[in-house]
Formats: C-alpha cells, structure tokens, sequence
C-alpha cells in the first residue's frame, strides 16, 4: 500500500539536506505555453470555499488555461481512488513533523499514481505547492472539490448517497432511474451518483442532490426517537 512505502520512506530519511530556496506561495502550476497555445482564463462554474475549495479552483483554472481539465480531471480521479483504497494515507499526508525531503518523495509517489495523465505536469506541480505550503493534508478533500468543479463543468448534478456499508450496484442504479426523473434534474442535466460510506449512521441511506438532504440513516430516527423521548419523560 502507498500509505505502507511511504512510511518507510520518511523512517528512512537522514538528517536533513541542504535547504532549497522557497518558491512563491501562489503561482501557476501550469508549465508555460508558447503564445501559439494559450488560452483565455477559465472561469470556474461554481465557487467553492475554505482552504480545499481555494486549492481545488486554482487548479482548475491552470489546467483550463492549457485545455487540460480532462486530463487534470483523470489524474486527481486516480489520486482520489489511491485514498479510498489506503485510509491511512491521509494520517501521512497530515504529520506535521514531515521534512522538505520527506515531502518530496511523497510527491514522486503520488505522481506515480496519477495514471500517466499529467502531461503537463499541472498535477505535479501542484502537489509540489501543496507540498511547500504544507497543505498535503488537504489533497483528499481536494480531489473531492475538483470533482464538483468538473460535474459542474459537465452539467451533471451530484447525487451523493450515503450509506453505513457500501451498496450493491444494481441498488445505486435504482436510485439513479428513479432520481433522474425527478425535477431535482434539470432539463439537459446528467446524473452523477457519488457513493459514500460513512459507519456512523448505523444503517438506512442520507440522499443528497443540490440543496436538498434526505436522511432515512438509523442514526437520525434513533436521535428524533431520543428526543421524543426527553419531551415526553
């Protein structure tokens, strides 16, 4: 697992290497384009906010500046999954006491993860910029907030289905045909069903799309019974 070499990588490390002189905190991540290729800035579909929302827009417009969004899109696809497969990634992501050398070969290990779609190197460079500003803990919820960025770029809307265990396939489709008939889809709209599991609510489902929530989770009818409970005794 990532999480695994990279743990052994950083236990490895020797006492600590010439220092390497700072870069910018803010710059493009994208490699300079010959006037020929240059493109006019792209404007994101939806704002986004707080530290993962900032990250996750700067990065799209470098990548929109060099018509890469889909490429861009696939590599941060590929690092999102590396986090579901090793959880314990995040925990290294997120120590505080990670040298610069550290933290250089944590990125060589992510690029290698980004499936060969970082031509541009716009992926590396970012991770890079993360990695200087100490903002690699961030890099999941990043991945997660390209992805709404690129949905909204798609004209699809989010479906995100929470559940205690992970759910059947043939259970998502169902709730995509029945959903994607609703007029929470709008004319010209695609679906995109986002699955999510979180152990906490104990069993049942928490529906999300757009500004809507609906929870049938356990969770959330043992708290309504809890109260119904202290009203009443």
């Amino acid at each position: 697992m990532l999480a695994g070499r990279l743990a052994l990588q950083t236990a490895r490390s020797s006492a600590p290497r010439a220092s390497i002189a700072s870069r910018a905190a803010i710059r493009s991540y994208a490699s300079p384009a010959t006037s020929s290729q240059q493109q006019p800035s792209g404007q994101p579909p939806i704002a986004l906010y707080g530290i993962d929302g900032t990250y996750a827009t700067a990065l799209y417009t470098a990548a929109a500046k060099t018509s890469a969004l889909e490429p861009v899109s696939k590599a941060m696809e590929s690092l999102h999954a590396v986090f579901k497969k090793d959880p314990k990634l995040v925990q290294i992501l997120q120590a505080p006491t990670l040298k610069l050398d550290e933290k250089k070969q944590i990125v060589a290990e992510l690029e290698k993860h980004t499936g060969g779609q970082d031509k541009e190197k716009i992926v590396k460079n970012f991770l890079e910029t993360l990695a200087e500003n100490n903002r690699l803990g961030t890099l999941e919820s990043v991945t997660e907030n390209f992805g709404r960025l690129m949905s909204a770029y798609r004209g699809e809307v989010e479906l995100i289905v929470t559940s205690a265990a992970q759910l059947d396939g043939k259970v998502l489709k169902q709730l995509e045909n029945a959903i994607s008939k609703s007029s929470y889809v709008g004319s010209g709209k695609k679906l995109k069903v986002v699955p999510k599991v979180n152990p906490d609510i104990r069993g049942g489902l928490i529906v999300e799309i757009g500004d809507q929530t609906i929870d049938l989770s356990v969770s959330a009818k043992m708290a309504k019974m809890n109260k119904l409970l202290r009203d009443q005794l």
